[in-house]
């Protein structure tokens, strides 16, 4: 067990080495959270204009999960937690976050942007074997840009329903799996961004071609793997213009209304295409009731029965 500051590491099921790295600027992310403050990130992130220190550090990436109705009393489990994008913003809330990641450097990151917060814990070590240790049950778990990963870290058949059931035994009746993830017939993809995590065009639209490892699904599909999980009630939201920047969270009961969509600048890692305008694209798939089907990214409230 190791303690930065208030946060503890517990390192029983650590492999050894992190089996994934974005490489140098991890050492840089380290660097920064070590030697500024919270409220310093933003003006570093100015500074150093590097997408990696963007994506880890802004303030922007908790307005996920800040609207959650967490009034202290609840705990967390949050799975794959990275560099602790949304630890934070769930640790202000939250009664207990138990973290589990598989980077050693990347807990480190989170632990000590987070190290003045006494109510988290770190679990080094792979998911499916770490979970088997956690005996405890939780109000919320969390899946943020986790489930798309399922089939590279679980061995079972059908590792996207199992990931599902298995968290699923970490939820106290009644509490709930939060899943956030992009949405492979996303507009954006249509209209010439890179699928976020191979960086090829159209690959997710054209069903996974080169690719047998990460998938994210269409809401047909997603909806698909919940029903055969039968972990409890789906509820749809939809994170615009995706759930990794998103200014705004619309739902089933309050979507879109044409003229809303015009934040369109998605891919901010890298190049892509300007094939149509996607406000107008958007406006025309409001008026046709078509948004949910299109939204570049999901998040989904599945209620424990």
């Amino acid at each position: 067990m190791e303690m930065i500051g208030q946060v503890s590491i517990d390192d029983t099921y650590y492999p050894g080495q992190d089996l994934y790295c974005d490489g140098e600027v991890e050492n840089e992310l380290l660097e920064i959270v070590k030697q500024y403050p919270e409220s310093a990130y933003d003006e570093v992130i100015y500074e150093r204009r590097k997408w990696p220190v963007l994506y880890h550090l802004s303030h922007v990436r908790e307005n996920i999960l800040e609207w959650l109705p967490i009034t202290g009393e609840q705990t967390v489990l949050e799975v794959g937690s990275g560099c602790g994008a949304v630890t934070g913003a769930l640790a202000r809330k939250a009664k207990k976050v138990t973290c589990i990641e598989l980077s050693r450097k990347r807990s480190l990151i989170n632990a000590y942007r987070h190290k003045e917060l006494g109510n988290i814990e770190i679990r080094l070590g792979n998911f499916e074997e770490v979970e088997q240790h956690i005996e405890e049950q939780y109000d919320y778990v969390t899946l943020i840009g986790v489930l798309e990963y399922s089939g590279v870290y679980l061995t079972q058949e059908s590792p996207f329903v199992r990931m599902l059931q298995i968290v699923a035994k970490h939820v106290k009746p009644g509490g709930k799996i939060i899943v956030a993830i992009e949405n492979r017939m996303g507009l954006k993809y249509w209209a010439g961004c890179k699928e976020d995590h191979v960086g090829l065009y159209f690959e997710g639209i054209e069903g996974y071609r080169n690719t047998d490892t990460v998938k994210t699904f269409s809401r047909s599909e997603l909806a698909e793997i919940i029903r055969q999980a039968q972990v409890g009630e789906a509820r749809w939201y939809y994170p615009y213009p995706d759930y990794k920047f998103p200014s705004v969270i619309y739902s089933d009961e309050y979507l879109p209304k044409c003229g809303e969509l015009q934040n369109n600048g998605c891919n901010l890692d890298t190049e892509r295409m300007l094939l149509f305008n996607d406000a107008l694209a958007y406006d025309e798939l409001i008026r046709e009731g078509l948004f949910p089907l299109y939204s570049n990214s999901f998040l989904v409230e599945i209620q424990k029965g």
